[in-house]
C-alpha cells in the first residue's frame, strides 16, 4: 500500500496563505490518491517520486529515489506557493468575482519541462481520452518504475525515444505526426531540459523552433513547467468558445476574439482562462467528435 515504504528525504513548509491544492494539483497531471498527490519524475539526478500533502496548517513533501532532494527543492514552486494570485486585480465583475471565491487557485510550477511538452504534444488535436491513451502507452513503451511505493511509472525515457522506429509509437495509437514531435523534442533532450531556469519568453522561443511544437503546444507547456499565468493556448478547440461565452454571453467565439477579449487582463490571461473554467465550458452544438483509433487491430 501507498505510504508504508519509508521516504528518502521530508520536507514541511508553513501554509501563510490561502492554498487550494486539489485545483492548484490538477492541472499539472500528477496522481490524486487517499494518501495524497503524486508525481513522478526523471531530475538530473536521477529518477523520483515525490507526494504531497497538507494539514491545516502545512505543506508536507515526501520524496524516493536519487530524485528526491531536487523535487523537494520544487514543493513549494509545485504546490503553488510561489505564486501570487493577489497581484491580479480586475474591473471586470465577472472575473472579479470568481477570484475573491477562490484565492487558493494558483499556479503551480513542476519545472519538468520535457515532460510537460511531451504531455502537450500528446493531447495535440485530440479528445482528452485520446490524450491521456497515448500519454499512458509512452510511460508503458518507454519508461520503467518509479521509486516509492505507489506503483507508479516515471515519465517517458527521452533516449529510448529519440531514436525509436515509428511503429512503436503507431503501436500505442500516436500517428506519425505526433511521432515526429516527440522524436524531436527527445534529441533536443538536453536543450529542452535546460530551459527550466529560462525565462517563460526564452523558453517560448526555443521550444517554438522545435518540429511538430506551435503556439498551442508551448503554451501549454509552460502553463506546467514555468507556471505561466499569462499564456493563453490558442488553436485550443474549447477555450474559444468559453471565453466568448461567459465574458460575451455568446455561445461561440474565435481564437481572435479570444485574444482580443483577454488582452486587459495582461500579465494574468491564464488566470482569467482558469477562473473561467470554473463556470463550465460553453453549451455544445452538433454531435461530439469521436475519439480516433489508429492502434493495430
Amino acid at each position: 500500500m501507498a505510504g508504508r515504504e519509508r521516504p528518502a528525504e521530508s520536507l514541511t513548509l508553513p501554509i501563510d496563505v490561502p492554498l487550494d491544492l486539489r485545483r492548484t494539483l490538477s492541472p499539472l497531471h500528477g496522481r490524486f490518491a487517499d494518501d495524497g498527490w503524486w508525481l513522478t519524475a526523471r531530475t538530473g539526478d536521477g529518477p523520483g517520486s515525490l507526494r504531497i500533502r497538507r494539514t491545516r496548517d502545512d505543506l508536507i513533501g515526501e520524496a524516493w529515489g536519487d530524485g528526491a532532494s531536487q523535487l523537494l527543492e520544487r514543493l513549494g514552486a509545485i504546490a503553488g506557493l510561489e505564486d501570487d494570485p493577489s497581484a491580479f486585480s480586475t474591473g471586470n465583475e465577472i472575473v472579479a468575482a470568481l477570484h475573491r471565491r477562490n484565492p487558493g487557485a494558483r499556479f503551480g510550477r513542476t519545472g519538468l519541462v520535457l515532460d510537460s511538452a511531451m504531455i502537450a504534444v500528446c493531447g495535440q488535436r485530440v479528445t482528452a481520452q485520446e490524450a491521456g491513451r497515448a500519454i499512458g502507452g509512452l510511460r508503458r513503451r518507454f519508461s520503467e518504475p518509479a521509486p516509492g511505493p505507489a506503483g507508479l511509472r516515471l515519465p517517458p525515457d527521452p533516449a529510448a525515444m529519440a531514436d525509436a522506429p515509428y511503429w512503436e509509437f503507431h503501436e500505442i495509437g500516436l500517428e506519425k505526426r505526433r511521432a515526429d514531435a516527440l522524436g524531436a523534442l527527445a534529441r533536443r533532450r538536453d536543450r529542452v531540459e535546460a530551459l527550466a531556469v529560462a525565462d517563460s519568453d526564452e523558453a517560448a522561443a526555443v521550444l517554438g523552433s522545435i518540429r511538430g511544437v506551435g503556439a498551442w503546444t508551448v503554451a501549454k507547456t509552460l502553463e506546467l513547467s514555468h507556471g505561466d499565468p499569462d499564456r493563453p493556448a490558442v488553436g485550443d478547440f474549447h477555450l474559444k468558445h468559453m471565453v466568448a461565452h461567459h465574458l460575451t454571453g455568446r455561445d461561440r467565439g474565435s481564437d481572435e476574439e479570444m485574444v482580443e477579449l483577454l488582452e486587459p487582463f495582461r500579465p494574468h490571461r491564464g488566470r482569467v482562462i482558469r477562473l473561467l473554467s470554473l463556470l463550465g465550458r460553453a453549451p455544445r452544438f452538433g454531435p461530439r467528435r469521436p475519439p480516433r483509433d489508429i492502434s493495430p487491430t
